[in-house]
């Protein structure tokens, strides 16, 4: 007896920078998809310069779903965002279309391809202005004492996760990481990875086309708005952006700073990928030829 098949996701992940976007609208175009963006800050409203958010002409063009679904000021952690994803996905599979994922955050996207599942406790708005409060040196410094084992997957400068951690710890009184499982969801995934050997080149060239286009004005209007010291301005980019608003960088150096963090994010996303995940890398001379070839052959 043969059991019916299951439907097809398409992921395609990589470091950031790596012209993701770009690709995955010539996809969408040849096979007539929509995208569905896995990414931690594109979900937010107002934040679209410093995120590479893509442009209302490229979501005009193609269908994008999982973008500003959300205010900065209202956090959304990755049970909340697997949630919202998954309902997406499985609307297009009923109406019998291939969803297109399309993302650089690891953890975002493999809660939702893998299915991982992560704790039932609901945020606390008290208790994590609390915990941001103490600062990321003293939540570090507990997160190492109640859950070493989150510690030390946790970056120590990744602030939402480890008062994330802490928040599931002080309401379940249990450790993030004793709670955290898999559930493979119910399609077969083609997952893609898209990587550039200039990515370097690639990071200095986006992070001055972003300070062109304009992200400390928008870094402007989100502190005229939401006050500087909404947890998002600590995203890189605009915390640089807020640093040139109070004259403690100037431009130029803000620029460089910005690149230099984002290539050592890039290396964290790069060794992320490698490690738990096993993409097809395409040929990054011919990436879409490549993509295709993969996806015609999924499909037939």
């Amino acid at each position: 007896m043969l059991l019916p098949s299951k439907p097809l996701v398409i992921s395609l992940i990589g470091p950031t920078a790596t012209g993701k976007t770009d690709l995955s609208i010539e996809i969408a175009k040849y096979f007539g998809l929509n995208i569905h963006n896995i990414d931690s800050r594109q979900i937010y409203r107002e934040m679209d310069i410093g995120t590479a958010k893509p442009t209302k002409s490229q979501q005009r063009e193609i269908k994008h779903f999982l973008i500003d679904i959300e205010n900065p000021n209202k956090r959304m952690n990755v049970k909340e965002f697997q949630e919202i994803a998954t309902k997406s996905i499985n609307r297009e599979i009923k109406d019998n279309l291939t969803p297109l994922l399309v993302g650089g955050s690891g953890l975002y996207m493999n809660a939702i391809i893998k299915g991982f599942k992560t704790p039932e406790a609901a945020p606390k708005a008290e208790l994590r202005k609390k915990l941001a409060g103490l600062g990321q040196e003293e939540c570090w410094g507990l997160l190492k004492l109640c859950d070493p084992q989150s510690a030390n997957k946790i970056n120590y400068a990744d602030n939402l996760r480890t008062i994330r951690a802490l928040e599931v710890f002080y309401s379940t009184g249990l450790p993030i990481s004793s709670q955290q499982y898999k559930a493979s969801p119910p399609w077969k995934v083609l997952e893609l990875g898209l990587d550039r050997e200039d990515l370097n080149e690639r990071i200095l060239y986006r992070t001055r086309e972003m300070f062109q286009e304009g992200i400390i004005d928008e870094t402007k209007t989100i502190i005229d708005k939401y006050g500087f010291d909404l947890p998002l301005l600590k995203t890189i980019g605009y915390e640089q952006s807020c640093k040139i608003l109070q004259n403690i960088l100037d431009i130029e150096s803000a620029i460089h700073l910005t690149a230099k963090k984002t290539k050592n994010f890039a290396k964290r996303q790069r060794t992320w990928f490698r490690n738990k995940n096993n993409p097809i890398w395409l040929d990054p001379k011919n990436p879409l030829k490549d993509a295709i070839i993969k996806i015609e052959s999924e499909l037939t």
